[in-house]
């Protein structure tokens, strides 16, 4: 199987890129060469490199400075979303495209399904939201997946941000009122591989078409997230700090963020029969990644 993965730079396709075995052979492509707002030149590189699925993880994702770029954000989230569906769809293949928990707004406490109404609250979001319609509307052979709070050993990410602030910081102010799953970018690596497998085997649609929630286990709020990060940072003999809880409001930003991003995953783990392990065993192996540089 050969598969086609936009956004050659970002969390997600590092992570398949590293997930590339004798059996899956895992073709990133970035700019020059794919740029998703260049339909003419993500047909070239489907034409070039034939791939038998595309997984588009390429997204714009700095969610405060959308809110003063909408134009690039719904460029990059809508409509590069949507040609690469519709080219993926005229070489009659399959695309996996990845989506947020911000197309959610945030209400209550319980984890959204599939079927919730979605409700963004800021540009992010609503171009994340706008982008799924597209891929939608663009390619019946379509996979959705929504994750939440990935995160990686390489890239820009909220964990990386914490062992870098410890560094010269005895006390971390963080956010304990936003509730979600933080997830690890190859523990959503293999949750694709997963779905991949399903679309080899049954060329159909069938079950796996649609729009799925896929995050790690369990549940913490960003505070907690800092804590354990901390926790297993300190057992690696690296930097670590003490956690100061915070209500949002202590801590304003452009963008406004849903309180509550817990998703139901059970959809996903019953149709693809994978269930991504609990966000906690994704943050030791995180430090373990970062142990070993």
């Amino acid at each position: 199987m050969r598969l086609l993965v936009t956004g050659r730079d970002g969390q997600i396709a590092m992570a398949l890129a590293r997930a590339a075995s004798g059996e899956v052979e895992i073709v990133c492509a970035g700019r020059p060469e794919l740029d998703v707002t260049d339909a003419a030149s993500i047909r070239a590189a489907i034409a070039r490199h034939r791939p038998d699925i595309v997984i588009n993880p390429a997204a714009y994702t700095a969610v405060d400075k959308a809110e003063s770029d909408p134009d690039i954000a719904f460029a990059v989230n809508r409509d590069g979303a949507g040609n690469v569906a519709k080219e993926a769809a005229q070489a009659g293949l399959a695309i996996i495209h990845l989506s947020t928990d911000y197309v959610f707004s945030g209400e209550g406490s319980a984890p959204y399904v599939e079927t919730d109404a979605t409700g963004p609250v800021g540009v992010y979001g609503a171009s994340k939201l706008a982008g799924e319609a597209a891929v939608a509307r663009a390619n019946d052979r379509h996979v959705i997946l929504r994750a939440s709070w990935v995160y990686a050993p390489w890239g820009n990410n909220f964990a990386r941000t914490m062992l870098r602030l410890a560094e010269d910081r005895d006390v971390v102010r963080v956010v304990a009122d936003q509730w979600g799953a933080p997830s690890y970018a190859p523990d959503i690596t293999a949750g694709i591989l997963a779905v991949c497998g399903a679309i080899a085997e049954r060329p159909v649609q069938a079950d796996w078409h649609g729009v799925f929630h896929m995050t790690n286990g369990g549940e913490t709020s960003w505070a907690g997230f800092a804590e354990e990060v901390f926790a297993r940072s300190r057992e690696a003999g690296g930097a670590f700090a003490a956690v100061e809880p915070i209500a949002t409001a202590q801590y304003p930003t452009p963008a406004k963020r849903p309180p509550n991003s817990r998703l139901d995953n059970r959809r996903f783990n019953a149709t693809f029969g994978h269930e991504l392990p609990h966000w906690r065993d994704g943050v030791r192996r995180f430090m373990d990644a970062i142990r070993k540089g």
